[in-house]
């Protein structure tokens, strides 16, 4: 009935997968595609499967490398960086100071570090105040201030 499903099927689908996934940013297409590469391999010792139980070995393998491989391969590509703050926009602004452009109100104000303005977190605090970035908060694109010491609030 499938007939494509056979090894070479297979070996075909799993290098355009990793062709794809040179073609792609992430890291996600290579899984599937050394799966289907593993399912053809599979095939070629055991011919004449079902294209069924194909289906269910390339699906387990992908599940097992994607969940399974996946995460040790991510932490080892995640070592430590003499430049970690590269492509990271965010983290170069640690350190940075600036004065609010709107209050720090129950908890949340606004700055302007260059030409773009950035939404904060941090104790309440008036406009104008010199603040200095400690920290920041990728998934809400938020950066945590605290007041610069020594430098009073400016008065509006």
């Amino acid at each position: 009935m499938m007939e494509f499903l056979d090894q070479y099927g297979w070996w075909t689908a799993g290098l355009l997968l990793l062709i794809a996934e040179m073609l792609v940013p992430g890291i996600f297409l290579m899984w599937f595609g050394f799966a289907a590469l593993l399912t053809g391999i599979v095939d070629t010792l055991i011919p004449g499967m079902d294209w069924r139980w194909q289906a269910v070995i390339f699906s387990v393998l992908s599940v097992a490398l994607v969940f399974g491989v996946r995460p040790f391969v991510g932490r080892s590509l995640e070592r430590e960086s003499d430049r970690p703050e590269l492509n990271r926009r965010l983290y170069s602004l640690i350190g940075q100071t600036a004065n609010l452009i709107r209050p720090i109100e129950n908890g949340h104000g606004e700055v302007r570090i260059g030409d773009t303005l950035w939404r904060v977190t941090g104790p309440d605090l008036p406009a104008g105040t010199r603040v200095r970035v400690v920290a920041v908060d990728e998934r809400s694109m938020a950066l945590t201030v605290e007041p610069e010491t020594g430098i009073t609030p400016q008065s509006s």
